[in-house]
């Protein structure tokens, strides 16, 4: 099995554990030093633009952004492994208090040799859905 084929099956595991509200399941996919980017660039949710760098980032990043939520849908619409990525276009809504959030966006996956997520890059456009 290659890399990008770890990578997808990382992937769909990340979806699994996102709409069950599992935090270690979500967190154990990631290697150490793993960086997440959602959405990519700078946002609200990461002013520097450089992503949640490492485990404790990562945690952090979970219990501001996806644990709060109550996740109601994560659907994978279309999955493409290659090298050692996943592309996946994914539909989530999500509730946040008062607030829904309905939106399609890519998502690419990195794994490494082990399967361990080196980094997830989420890219949506935080203005126009969060406005």
């Amino acid at each position: 099995m290659g890399n990008a084929y770890k990578a997808q099956e990382a992937s769909f595991q990340s979806g699994k554990y996102v709409l069950a509200g599992d935090r270690e399941g979500w967190l154990s996919l990631f290697a150490d030093d793993a960086v997440v980017q959602d959405p990519v660039g700078e946002s609200p949710l990461d002013p520097s633009g450089q992503g949640h760098r490492g485990k404790d980032a990562i945690a952090a990043f979970y219990d501001m952004v996806i644990g709060p939520g109550d996740m109601q849908k994560f659907e994978i619409t279309g999955s493409h492994p290659a090298g050692d990525e996943c592309a996946n276009v994914v539909e989530i809504r999500n509730v946040l208090g008062d607030t829904v959030v309905e939106m399609q966006m890519v998502v690419v996956y990195t794994a490494n040799d082990a399967g361990k997520l080196t980094s997830l890059k989420a890219y949506w456009d935080f203005n126009k859905t969060m406005s």
